[in-house]
């Protein structure tokens, strides 16, 4: 198997979505990444680039494998070396398992959980194609994830000892108080922090969609901006001269 970087990292997102051509028209117009169909897939599933590198995929919630009124979401899939031995520990340490583990035909072995604070995330031993390279520095390049939630060292924790050491590229975080009005109990998420060379432009880019699809982020450090789709996908975007968080590191 080929592995553009390290074990226990994210490596590859989905965007799960009730618009697919929406949202492929808002992202490669605001980040400039580039949807297309994979000719080499004999699913022929929409793939996303960055530049020359392949970051992820589109789903179609139309699609009667999911639920009635599920809602869009990126579903982020962690690199592992083992996943039924991963899950395991997983659920020892409190996670609960949404999709046991299971071959996905030529894409290797894929379980999806929820963890200790109500995140969901996917454990991926890939095969062949392995997701996005770390060192990768197209526009849009995805630097590294981020957990906010009430509990962030026992986030941490957890991921150390279901993978058996700290994640690579993640960053955990307390989450800010819900501003008074807002909805509260939303559960915790995984949020792709995404390196750009001109942020300035991305903001004018998405706000010509609309006002609000530009907010700041101050758990992304400073001026971090969350950007969020029409449908409600959602990024943390920062320059890549002042990205902070988990450095990128050189390939094997």
């Amino acid at each position: 198997m080929t592995r553009h970087g390290p074990m226990n990292e994210f490596c590859w997102m989905d965007l799960k979505t009730h618009d697919p051509s929406g949202t492929a028209a808002f992202f490669s117009s605001v980040l400039g990444w580039a949807f297309a169909v994979d000719e080499e897939d004999w699913r022929r599933a929409v793939k996303i680039s960055a530049g020359a590198d392949r970051i992820g995929g589109v789903s179609d919630l139309a699609q009667p494998v999911y639920p009635p009124g599920t809602p869009p979401h990126i579903a982020y899939y962690l690199a592992v070396d083992d996943v039924d031995h991963r899950t395991a520990l997983a659920v020892a340490n409190g996670a609960q398992v949404v999709v046991p583990p299971f071959d996905a035909g030529d894409q290797g072995r894929i379980a999806t959980l929820t963890d200790p604070v109500g995140a969901a995330v996917s454990l991926w031993r890939p095969r062949g194609f392995a997701g996005w390279p770390v060192s990768a520095t197209a526009e849009g390049t995805p630097h590294h994830a981020v957990l906010a939630c009430e509990d962030p060292e026992r986030a941490r924790e957890f991921y150390a000892r279901t993978t058996g050491t700290p994640l690579g590229r993640a960053a955990f975080r307390e989450a800010a108080p819900a501003a008074t009005g807002t909805a509260t109990g939303t559960a915790p998420q995984w949020e792709l922090a995404l390196a750009v060379d001109d942020p300035d432009a991305v903001i004018r880019r998405a706000r010509a969609h609309g006002p609000d699809l530009v907010t700041p982020a101050g758990e992304g450090g400073p001026r971090a901006v969350r950007l969020r789709s029409p449908e409600g996908l959602t990024f943390l975007v920062q320059g890549r001269d002042h990205i902070q968080g988990p450095l990128l590191r050189p390939g094997p």
